[in-house]
């Protein structure tokens, strides 16, 4: 089991719905129209998933920080 997940935004896909900061705020924000990780390491939450899935573009990606494994958006 994971201890910690690596989250990033890809900032060309990425087009500002804002679901994600809307769905977790203690991650994600809004800076000039643009999602960003408020950290990039984080602990394995259901929310970082919900959000990472609600996002229409899959901008978001959650990696496990032990082998860099893809945890969403699930393929």
């Amino acid at each position: 089991m994971s201890t910690a997940w690596r989250i990033g935004v890809d900032e060309r896909r990425c087009i500002g719905t804002s679901i994600c900061a809307g769905t977790a705020p203690e991650h994600f924000r809004l800076v000039d129209g643009v999602s960003t990780p408020l950290t990039d390491v984080v602990a394995p939450s259901e929310v970082i998933l919900a959000a990472a899935d609600s996002c229409p573009v899959e901008a978001i990606t959650v990696r496990d920080t032990t082998d860099d494994r893809l945890i969403a958006p699930q393929e």
